[in-house]
C-alpha cells in the first residue's frame, strides 16, 4: 500500500491554475525523485501535499484524506518538510530551531545531532551565523525532530558549494540506507537522483508527464523533459 497518493492533482494560486493532474506515489521505505524544468509544478506538488494552498483530486496519507487537514494537522500525521531556501529561525539558536519542531518519537535532540555532529557542535550559535551548509543540516535536523514517517526535501542542495551539495547528499544517502524513510526529492542533480532514489516521477506545465522505475529513466527522457 502507498504511503503517499496523488491521482489527478490540481491546484490554484487565485484564478490561476497552476497543477492540471498530478499523479505521484510513494511507498514505506521509498525514494522517490520529483523532477521536472523550473516552474513545472513540483514546489507546488510539495505546498498541495504539505496543505499549504487548497486543491482538488485524490491526496490521500496512509489511506487518509488531506483535504479538509490543515498544514499542522498533516504534519502531524507524519510529513515532514525541508523547505526551498531553508527557511531556519535566523534569531533562535540551532537547539531551539530543533525543539521548535520536536514531537514524540525515536528522533530527539540526541539522536539528531548524532546523526548530524555538527549540530552538536554548533547548538548554542544563532542560525543566523550559520553556513548555507549548515543551515541546511540544521532545516534537515528540524524536520527529523517532527519524527516523520515521509520526508519531503525540496532543493536541499541548491545554491550550496559543490563540496556541501556531496555532504547534503551523503546525509540523504544515509538516511535512506540506515532509517527505511520514506523520502520525495526533488533536485536537479539527475546523477545523484540516480543514485538515492527507486522511482521518479515527472513534471511538465503542472502533469505527470513519465513515471517509473529510477533505472528505466533514459537519457532521451530526462533531457526531454528535465534538460539533463
Amino acid at each position: 500500500m502507498s504511503l503517499l497518493t496523488l491521482s489527478g492533482l490540481t491546484a490554484r494560486y487565485g484564478a490561476s491554475q497552476a497543477l492540471f493532474g498530478v499523479d505521484l506515489e510513494v511507498g514505506a521505505g521509498e525514494v522517490v525523485a520529483l523532477m521536472g524544468r523550473n516552474g513545472m509544478g513540483k514546489t507546488t506538488t510539495v505546498k498541495s501535499i504539505c496543505r499549504m494552498i487548497p486543491s482538488e483530486g485524490r491526496l490521500a496519507f496512509d489511506g487518509r484524506d488531506l483535504h479538509a487537514l490543515p498544514s499542522h494537522r498533516a504534519a502531524r500525521l507524519g510529513i515532514g518538510l525541508v523547505p526551498e531556501g531553508r527557511r531556519c529561525f535566523a534569531d533562535l539558536t540551532v537547539a531551539e530551531n530543533l525543539l521548535a519542531a520536536a514531537r514524540p518519537g525515536a528522533w530527539d535532540m540526541d539522536a539528531v545531532t548524532a546523526f548530524l555532529p555538527r549540530l552538536g557542535e554548533r547548538r548554542h550559535q544563532r542560525a543566523a551565523s550559520l553556513s548555507g551548509g549548515e543551515q541546511q543540516m540544521l532545516a534537515i535536523g528540524r524536520a527529523l525532530m517532527t519524527n516523520p514517517r515521509l520526508l519531503i526535501l525540496d532543493e536541499a542542495t541548491e545554491g550550496l558549494a559543490p563540496i556541501i551539495r556531496q555532504e547534503i547528499w551523503s546525509v540523504i544517502g544515509r538516511l535512506k540506507r540506515e532509517t527505511g524513510m520514506a523520502i520525495l526529492l526533488i533536485d536537479k542533480s539527475l546523477r545523484e537522483l540516480r543514485q538515492v532514489s527507486d522511482r521518479a516521477v515527472i513534471l511538465v506545465r503542472g502533469k505527470t508527464v513519465w513515471s517509473g522505475a529510477m533505472d528505466t529513466l533514459t537519457a532521451d527522457v530526462s533531457e526531454r523533459h528535465v534538460g539533463v
